[in-house]
């Protein structure tokens, strides 16, 4: 844990959990709030052919469409349980390394 807490830059254990937590909490919701939308564009494991392809196709659509959810929801969390600084750091790092830094110049 405080090897953890070093790398982060976090100074107590509290703050630690709130931080699993954050990420517990937005993982959970992200799914939950991705589900109407996913409805509504069609996105259901039904509307696929029962190929060897469409599982894995399925699949990769449904993360792509729920990772922009998770990441709005992760900053959001993060600011309800005030540590926003954190979150948002940690949302810029790693947009940075996918490639997408270019969207906070």
């Amino acid at each position: 844990m405080n090897k953890l807490k070093q790398r982060w830059g976090i100074e107590s254990n509290f703050q630690l959990i709130v931080i699993f937590v954050v990420f517990a909490i937005t993982g959970s919701a992200s799914v939950y709030v991705a589900k109407p939308f996913l409805a509504f564009i069609g996105l259901d494991r039904a509307n696929f052919p029962d190929a060897w392809w469409s599982g894995a196709l399925y699949w990769s659509m449904r993360i792509l469409i729920i990772f922009p959810i998770y990441q709005v929801l992760l900053v959001f969390f993060g600011w309800l349980f005030g540590q926003f600084q954190f979150f948002w750091g940690f949302e810029k790092k790693m947009l940075q390394r996918m490639g997408l830094g270019f969207l906070f110049r």
